[in-house]
């Protein structure tokens, strides 16, 4: 029955989500037209890197004078829109898998590096149903929130994460009560008592961490997540989409993601 309802109500998200598409596109300029307004470019964005977003997005803006539109949602609906809108500058996703998808249908120009993820476990605070593990998960009475995979990249990532583990992905979904759009639900959860376990970026977890206890998962057990940004085909302002990339990597633009615990570095 929930399964029926999740796939009813992503249904609806996706029908809404072309609709919003088509309609916007109606509007938009035809390809070519003069462009009189100041520059603004729109940045796809995954919803779980909002947090240094947001700030990176109103720094550059005043040091620049350049309007950015950020477009936050998972990183396989947001791919979904720039295939069938064909507009925007940025995409910058929850795993460069997606931009490396999009540059393989000749949506990108260039693409970079900017932060890594690691996939970690979120219970409720202070652990009382002795969590431990991948294995723990499975045990009947667990109530467990993923990301789906057809939606955004923590959902993707934690399948990997089972996979590697030789944990049946039938198995894991016996044990699933919610599944979200995005990461940034799953924190919600947590955060709301509704469940006992998710999977959720690091930085997500150390965001929650007021509401649940981090487990991690072993390095050797996991898949790590690396974020990158691509500068789009269809941009009309190429050299200050590329200037945007070149803060989000500059120290200071470093500095920021590390503030909001994202990794800049890949890990050791």
């Amino acid at each position: 029955m929930i399964e029926l309802e999740y796939k009813v109500k992503k249904l609806i998200f996706y029908v809404t989500v072309v609709i919003t598409v088509l309609l916007f596109g109606c509007k938009a300029e035809k390809p070519g037209k003069s462009d009189s307004k100041a520059e603004e470019l729109l940045l796809y964005c995954g919803a779980g890197i909002r947090p240094p977003v947001d700030e990176l997005v109103e720094i550059f803006e005043r040091e620049y004078g350049v309007k950015i539109a950020p477009d936050y949602a998972g990183s396989e609906v947001l791919l979904s829109k720039i295939k069938i809108a064909r507009r925007g500058d940025l995409y910058m996703p929850g795993d460069k898998h997606y931009v490396e998808q999009a540059a393989r249908e000749n949506m990108v120009l260039s693409q970079r590096s900017v932060c890594y993820w690691i996939p970690t476990i979120l219970v409720q605070k202070g652990n009382p149903k002795k969590i431990y593990g991948l294995e723990d998960l499975l045990r009947p009475g667990i109530k467990l929130g993923l990301g789906d995979p057809d939606a955004c990249a923590i959902g993707r990532t934690s399948q990997q994460v089972f996979t590697m583990n030789n944990i049946v992905w039938e198995d894991v979904k016996k044990q699933l009560v919610f599944q979200s759009l995005t990461v940034n639900e799953l924190g919600l959860q947590i955060q709301a008592k509704s469940l006992d376990a998710v999977i959720v970026w690091d930085a997500m977890a150390k965001y929650y961490s007021e509401h649940g206890t981090e487990v991690p998962i072993p390095v050797e057990k996991n898949v790590i997540s690396t974020v990158d940004v691509g500068v789009l085909k269809f941009t009309k302002h190429a050299e200050t989409a590329e200037k945007f990339v070149d803060f989000l990597v500059s120290e200071q633009g470093r500095g920021i993601f590390e503030k909001y615990d994202y990794r800049t570095t890949p890990l050791e």
